[in-house]
């Protein structure tokens, strides 16, 4: 029997039972990718990571409950914390190797754990309609990154009492939607839909973020940002802007420990 050792930890909060919750499985080798779908399936959380260790890095892949993904952040967040707080991991931070998504790296500084991501290229989309039709309101603008469409709203409000359409939102030819607007007590807000993925609605979502900071950094001429996204569980995010990169930060929290068991 094989036993694969899983964590499961709230991340982008200061609380537990709030942030996005994702697993963690630390392997020794590469499982099977139908494997580790029918894992990610069975912890039935918007992401599982595996990790395999290597000389001087961590490999590292994401799935939700039903596909493989190219980035995840708040599971990255958490894989960081399960090596930094639960495995003992002696480094100041600690390189990934995505298959999908190339470097990466997390560094801590004092409770907050720093993603160091790619940013996105945004490119502007005149579609509003197609959009009105998603989310039930107009859209002031309307962008294209790599994977998602994010669209600007009036104020938080208007985000925060959104009713979206997920079947409509599956038919974007996309990973997702980002909803976002200037903040009121942070520097701007969002939510994300991602019904294509099998996530009607992610708690805190790292991975936006790369798309969210270059937008609103240009639009506050801020390169130092607070965000908040506005699930039911909610996360808080600090957001800062490095060019071709951005440190996308957050705490986290341990909820559990346990094995998988494999016949």
């Amino acid at each position: 029997m094989q036993r694969i050792k899983i964590f499961q930890i709230d991340a982008f909060t200061e609380t537990l039972f709030s942030g996005n919750p994702a697993a963690v499985c630390l392997l020794e080798k590469w499982l099977t990718d139908e494997l580790m779908q029918s894992i990610a399936a069975e912890n039935n959380l918007a992401e599982t990571a595996f990790i395999v260790p290597r000389e001087s890095h961590f490999e590292i892949r994401w799935f939700t409950p039903t596909v493989e993904v190219d980035l995840c952040g708040h599971a990255t967040i958490a894989s960081a914390f399960a090596l930094f707080n639960c495995l003992s991991y002696a480094q100041p931070e600690i390189a990934f190797l995505s298959p999908r998504s190339g470097a990466l790296r997390v560094f801590r500084d004092n409770e907050i754990l720093f993603l160091d991501f790619p940013s996105d290229t945004l490119k502007k989309h005149d579609d509003l309609h197609q959009l009105a039709k998603c989310i039930g309101v107009d859209s002031l603008e309307l962008y294209k990154g790599r994977t998602d469409y994010i669209a600007v709203l009036k104020n938080e409000e208007v985000v925060r009492s959104l009713h979206p359409d997920f079947k409509e939102i599956s038919k974007l030819p996309a990973r997702g939607l980002i909803v976002t607007a200037k903040g009121e007590n942070v520097d701007f807000v969002s939510r994300f839909f991602a019904p294509q993925s099998g996530i009607d609605e992610d708690p805190v979502t790292g991975s936006a973020h790369t798309s969210l900071i270059p937008l609103w950094s240009k639009k506050l001429g801020k390169k130092h940002m607070m965000a908040r996204q506005l699930s039911q569980r909610g996360g808080s995010i600090t957001c800062i802007d490095e060019g071709e990169r951005c440190y996308i930060g957050g705490q986290a929290r341990l909820y559990l420990t346990g094995e998988i068991h494999i016949d």
